[in-house]
């Protein structure tokens, strides 16, 4: 019973404590489902909240939607307005445009017959320069030809004047023909205007010195004044000037000799006169010595080889050694050398078959041939080794350049017997008796006479200044020729002869209308 109770009051207890799990329950899922409600009313009452201030907010978005509308509105209609503006501005600025561009055509077309036009001014003004200038070329060319017609008239005039004796004017005129004819520019070598100031300035001298024709002529130190000379009559004879005076030394005289060369060592003043009969006369400071040339058969030339000197016979050629004073070499040769030269390194023979053979060494010879018909007797090359020269036994002169060209020169009427260049001039001597010089630029050059003698000339030689010409002729005389215009000019200005033309003779032989020159001073004068 009592278990019974206890059950049945577990039961009871089990009922009421399920009935207040089930009121809590109850309780809890009432409380829970409060709480959700509350939350959804606050999140309703949020939402609400949210709803209202958006609802809020689109009505102001919407009144400035309204005021933005009505903005752009009137914004688009100003737009509207700017665009009309701007289109009618745009339709003003191409019209503009369209006007600056037809104005610019104009402007470029009024700018192109603007330079058109100051070309064509231009042009003719240079036209004019040209023309002018044209004049005053024309002028100053035929003044020029004028005046240098003037310097040949006055030196054909001196000439006319000294040969009649009337030397005192002669010399006048001479200068008046250097004078105009220097001053413009003409060719103070031409004949008549060299040969009147060659008269004017007595530039010639001659001595008979030798018994025998003078075989060479050649100086003997830098001294102008001071040479040896050489005859066929074993005559060797040292010359010294002393103003007009030529002073004259034998060093030898034997007529069982017979000199045909002679070279003079400047460096140790020795000198060397070889015999065709085959000896070698030595002039030192201690006296003569007499060498036999053994094995040269009749040598007859001496020609500088490096230090030493070349010997040249008939049969061969010997190297004269000048410090030893000996032979020290002799070679034989194949062929008989008529005449020899040097160019400005090396001796060069020249036989009678047309060859010449230059001397490298005593042990060298380079042969080819001459390049011109004939017999040669004379030869030289210029300076810069542009042109040859050859001498004819008949008195023919050719001149070749180095490309191969040959020019003909007639001057002479026999043998030429010695060239010379000097610059762009040739000398030549022949057994004419004439010295004669050429002008090689010009285009047909002439013979003009420096000196012409009565006899053969058979050598000369420039003194250092090249301003005189030695000549040796065949008759023994020793002539001095003065071929420097310069020298010449200078030495008539020193004469006594020399004074002003007075007006009379300048209206006579110069002319009225040229302005009067005092030739003292070398200045116009007014008269």
């Amino acid at each position: 019973m009592k278990n019974n109770r206890t059950i049945i009051s577990g039961a009871i207890g089990l009922a009421l404590l399920g009935i207040a799990a089930g009121g809590f329950w109850a309780w809890y899922t009432t409380q829970k489902e409060k709480e959700e409600l509350q939350a959804i009313v606050a999140s309703l009452q949020k939402q609400e909240m949210k709803s209202s201030v958006l609802q809020s907010v689109s009505k102001q978005m919407e009144e400035i939607a309204y005021q933005q509308k009505a903005i752009s509105d009137e914004q688009r209609e100003e737009a509207l307005q700017q665009t009309k503006i701007a289109n009618e501005m745009r339709e003003q600025s191409e019209v503009e445009r369209q006007n600056a561009i037809a104005a610019k055509k104009v402007a470029m077309e009024s700018e192109k017959k603007a330079l058109e036009a100051f070309d064509q001014a231009e042009q003719q003004r240079q036209m004019a320069e040209h023309q002018r200038l044209q004049a005053e070329l024309s002028k100053r060319v035929a003044d020029t030809l004028s005046y240098v017609a003037l310097g040949r008239s006055l030196g054909s005039l001196a000439i006319t004047q000294y040969r009649v004796g009337n030397k005192d004017l002669a010399t006048l005129l001479s200068y008046a023909a250097y004078y105009f004819t220097n001053k413009y520019n003409g060719d103070i070598y031409n004949p008549m205007v060299y040969q009147a100031l060659s008269l004017a300035s007595q530039s010639r001298q001659e001595w008979p010195k030798h018994s025998g024709a003078i075989m060479n002529v050649d100086f003997i130190s830098k001294d102008d004044n001071k040479f040896v000379t050489v005859s066929n009559y074993g005559e060797m004879i040292q010359h010294e000037l002393a103003g007009n005076d030529l002073k004259s030394t034998t060093l030898f005289e034997n007529s069982d000799f017979d000199f045909r060369d002679v070279y003079a060592n400047e460096k140790t003043g020795i000198s060397y006169a070889l015999s065709r009969t085959g000896q070698l006369v030595v002039n030192t400071s201690k006296g003569i010595e007499i060498q036999e040339l053994k094995g040269l058969v009749r040598p007859f030339k001496l020609s500088a080889l490096g230090e030493n000197t070349l010997i040249v016979a008939e049969n061969a050629m010997a190297l004269y050694d000048i410090k030893q004073n000996k032979v020290v070499a002799i070679r034989p040769l194949s062929f008989r050398p008529s005449y020899v030269s040097k160019t400005d390194k090396m001796p060069v023979m020249f036989d009678n078959s047309g060859k010449m053979h230059y001397v490298i060494t005593i042990d060298s010879l380079v042969t080819k041939k001459v390049p011109v018909p004939g017999r040669v007797s004379a030869y030289n090359i210029s300076q810069s080794g542009n042109r040859e020269a050859f001498g004819m036994n008949d008195g023919t002169l050719f001149v070749v350049n180095k490309r191969g060209a040959v020019q003909r020169l007639v001057g002479h009427r026999s043998r030429i017997s010695k060239l010379r260049f000097y610059n762009h001039r040739l000398y030549s001597s022949s057994f004419d008796g004439t010295l004669n010089f050429w002008e090689l630029n010009l285009e047909k050059p002439e013979p003009m006479t420096l000196y012409s003698g009565n006899c053969w000339i058979m050598h000369f030689a420039f003194d250092k200044s090249r301003s005189h010409v030695w000549i040796g002729d065949q008759k023994g005389n020793v002539a001095e020729v003065l071929v420097s215009v310069p020298v010449m000019v200078e030495r008539i200005r020193k004469m006594k002869a020399m004074r002003n033309l007075t007006e009379s003779e300048w209206i006579y032989y110069i002319g009225r209308n040229i302005p009067y020159v005092s030739f003292l001073t070398g200045k116009e004068v007014k008269r």
